[in-house]
């Protein structure tokens, strides 16, 4: 019985040349899954993200203008 979860996680192998045996196929299967693995584990971002100090240097952003205000500024 399969379940949907057994159904997406499914590999399909396409073999190109020759006829290699269950046996082949099978380490071939487990060479490439622990090579993934193992990629997969290193491939994580720290946690630990630290500000250089241009950025920390830097002025914030300036204040959306508020146009409801109008030209209060000039009365000419």
């Amino acid at each position: 019985m399969s379940t949907a979860g057994d159904e997406a996680e499914g590999v399909r192998i396409d073999v190109r040349r020759g006829a290699p045996t269950e046996d082949e196929l099978a380490a071939l299967i487990a060479v490439v899954t622990e090579a993934y693995s193992g990629e997969a584990a290193e491939a994580v971002a720290a946690d630990d993200t630290t500000r250089s100090a241009w950025s920390l240097t830097q002025r914030g952003l300036r204040t959306p203008l508020r146009r409801d205000l109008g030209w209060r500024g000039f009365t000419g």
